[in-house]
């Protein structure tokens, strides 16, 4: 069953049956510090659309938190989607994942409708409930209930795709004589609901545009995806796309076995190609890779996944030079 027309940068990443890559931003190695350098950022951003990636990905970290460990890529999301999508013309532009409870959702609207019409529908916008207890009461916010208020600002962002915003939303009461300006280029910002999100499996099925889960043994992974299916198709809806992230590690090997790092795994080329062709095979329509704990040059790496693996998953490729 296909998927749902949505902007380009959803209808260019997920295809049904195909398996697409992405990028974690920064593309840069940084294992050893939880501060990348953003040394080069841009051009990688820009090589990585020439070598024919589906999406860049960014993270919403507003503090660098020791127990956490990653700074992500330093810049605010929505600030560094807009630079992006002044200097890239077609791959997909992601946050994943944008914390809907520690900002107001009509900021979020607002940025993410601004940064889907300025690339011309490249968005791509995940969104989670937090995990991250320490910035809660930074912002002067509540931990516990954070689910209640996911819930409420995906209805407030949904609503301020509509011609009229008269509603009332914990977050706030627009008068119908309002709007908010721009609109998604395609009348719907693509949302990928991020893990459990606080929310019953049911409720993410019905609601999300897709799904960005986290990495698993493929077998496990596939009962699960099997099930988020299910509920989909339950719900008499069009089937909708899995997102999954992975950190590797290439190693000049091409036969290396994998050997397992945070979240992903060290090897050559062939178990990296086996281990995402089995996830194909298993229904995930996109996978996000991380480079931070890659020990060999960034640009090496780029090049050698844009020779020996992306021919091999080129249903969706955005190649526009090889």
């Amino acid at each position: 069953m296909p998927f749902p027309i949505l902007n380009q940068g959803f209808n260019r990443t997920f295809r049904s049956g195909y398996l697409s890559l992405g990028l974690v931003v920064p593309l840069e190695s940084y294992s050893a510090n939880p501060t990348p350098t953003m040394q080069r950022h841009l051009e990688r951003a820009q090589l990585a659309e020439q070598l024919g990636f589906a999406a860049l990905w960014l993270r919403d970290v507003p503090f660098n938190v020791p127990s956490f460990g990653d700074a992500g890529q330093l810049f605010d999301p929505f600030v560094y989607l807009g630079l992006l999508a002044g200097q890239t013309q077609h791959i997909a532009l992601g946050v994943a994942s944008v914390v809907l409870p520690l900002r107001h959702p009509a900021h979020i609207a607002k940025a993410a409708a601004s940064v889907d019409v300025l690339s011309g529908g490249r968005l791509l916008l995940g969104i989670a409930s937090g995990d991250r207890p320490d910035e809660y009461p930074a912002l002067n916010l509540p931990f516990e209930n954070r689910g209640e208020r996911f819930r409420a600002a995906y209805d407030y962002m949904r609503q301020m795709a509509e011609p009229t915003l008269a509603f009332n939303n914990i977050y706030g009461q627009p008068s119908g004589e309002m709007d908010m300006l721009p609109k998604p280029v395609s009348g719907r910002l693509p949302l990928l609901i991020t893990g459990g999100s606080q929310q019953s499996p049911d409720w993410i099925a019905r609601h999300g545009d897709g799904w960005i889960t986290y990495p698993r043994n493929v077998a496990t992974q596939a009962q699960i995806i099997q099930g988020w299916r299910e509920r989909i198709q339950a719900a008499g809806l069009l089937d909708k796309p899995v997102t999954q992230s992975l950190y590797v590690d290439l190693v000049d090997d091409p036969d290396a076995l994998a050997q397992p790092i945070h979240l992903g795994f060290r090897s050559g080329i062939r178990q990296l190609i086996a281990y995402l062709k089995a996830l194909e095979e298993i229904g995930v329509n996109h996978v996000a890779l991380n480079l931070r704990f890659n020990q060999a040059d960034i640009e090496t790496t780029l090049q050698r996944l844009a020779d020996d693996v992306l021919p091999s998953f080129t249903a969706t490729s955005g190649a526009i030079t090889r």
